[in-house]
């Protein structure tokens, strides 16, 4: 949650910081993300691995971004993700194998800090679990 009257009181401006958020992190792990004029998210190679929704009231936000780690992608064959066809879902595990959840939350940290220019602390790990942000890959 940030305030966004501390920043921008601009939605477009979040999202693209959003964006540079996720592209930090697949920097850290060598990889380059870009964005595609007109269309929100983060891809890699083609795949989209990163999907961002968010919601403002009162210019607090809420919600976030999702970057696909190691998830089962089985599901993504039926359906099509926020609209876009012929844009494939992808995860950073297809280009990463093995990477964990718990590898990349501390990259989020560090970049989310660098971006919005705030100081992070990381919860402990025993707490990520209980809230079902650490889980292991299992695909």
């Amino acid at each position: 949650m940030l305030n966004l009257n501390r920043y921008q009181q601009d939605l477009h401006w979040y999202l693209r910081q959003l964006e540079a958020v996720v592209i930090k992190v697949l920097s850290q792990f060598g990889l380059k993300g870009n964005r595609i004029p007109g269309l929100t998210g983060v891809w890699f190679e083609g795949y989209k691995v990163a999907a961002i929704g968010i919601k403002v009231s009162r210019w607090i936000t809420m919600h976030g971004f999702a970057l696909n780690v190691c998830p089962d992608m089985s599901g993504f064959q039926w359906i099509v993700p926020c609209g876009l066809v012929n844009q494939p879902v992808g995860s950073l595990a297809q280009f990463l194998p093995g990477i964990t959840v718990a590898e990349v939350m501390p990259a989020v940290i560090t970049a989310f800090a660098d971006v919005f220019a705030v100081s992070m602390v990381a919860a402990p790990s025993d707490l990520l679990t209980a809230a079902g942000v650490v889980e292991p890959c299992n695909h």
